[in-house]
């Protein structure tokens, strides 16, 4: 009886496990039914289908970091540059500075090398001043001729000025005379000679300037 019982028992059970293996399979089958009648995904619709790796929130972070970090690098090597830049431009204003210091304090040195000769002439003409008055003319005539040399080595020339029209830029009329032996508005007599160095005027000359009379 008990056998009969187990034997009995037995077949319902198992007959409760193949119940439970169909349900199980006739799911699956019907999942992979679902499956193939679902339609594919439009790309027009707007939605993106985004790998697990994607939305991983820690990489995001870590990314994110790495970029930062970069940006980082990045600006300190700017600040380093502009702070190298800053201080070789300090050094070449300076630098600059003192040439142009120098060149102000020394652009004579030329011109004054040149007139010590004259210097020495004129020291000479002076100790001689006893002599015959012929000779000492001569003397300043030399004098006077050596000092126009080392006027046109440093080319500085004189502004034409006698019998030449007026002209502002190089004369400096201090009267005008009506007059009838000159030109009008001409140069009637140079007062004190003008001068200038390569087309730059030095000094204006001072002159007399002549007037139409009546």
């Amino acid at each position: 009886m008990s056998k009969g019982n187990g034997q009995a028992d037995v077949s319902l059970e198992d007959q409760l496990k193949e119940e439970q293996l169909k349900d199980t399979k006739l799911s699956d089958e019907q999942k992979q039914v679902l499956e193939n009648e679902l339609p594919a995904a439009d790309p027009a619709d707007g939605f993106e289908e985004k790998s697990a790796s994607g939305s991983d929130p820690q990489g995001a972070v870590a990314t994110a970091g790495g970029e930062l970090e970069k940006l980082r690098a990045e600006r300190n090597d700017l600040f380093e540059r502009l702070a190298r830049l800053q201080a070789e431009f300090d050094n070449y204003r300076k630098r600059a500075a003192k040439e142009n210091a120098d060149y102000r304090d020394y652009a004579v040195s030329d011109a004054a090398r040149s007139l010590l000769p004259v210097v020495d002439s004129f020291t000479l003409a002076l100790k001689n001043a006893a002599a015959k008055p012929e000779d000492l003319r001569k003397g300043v005539e030399l004098i006077f001729k050596q000092l126009q040399d080392v006027l046109q080595k440093l080319n500085i020339e004189r502004v034409p000025a006698q019998g030449e029209p007026f002209d502002p830029r190089l004369h400096e009329a201090i009267e005008m005379v009506e007059t009838n032996d000159a030109p009008d508005h001409h140069v009637l007599e140079e007062l004190q000679p003008g001068y200038r160095i390569k087309g730059r005027l030095l000094r204006p000359a001072m002159v007399r300037v002549a007037k139409k009379a009546g």
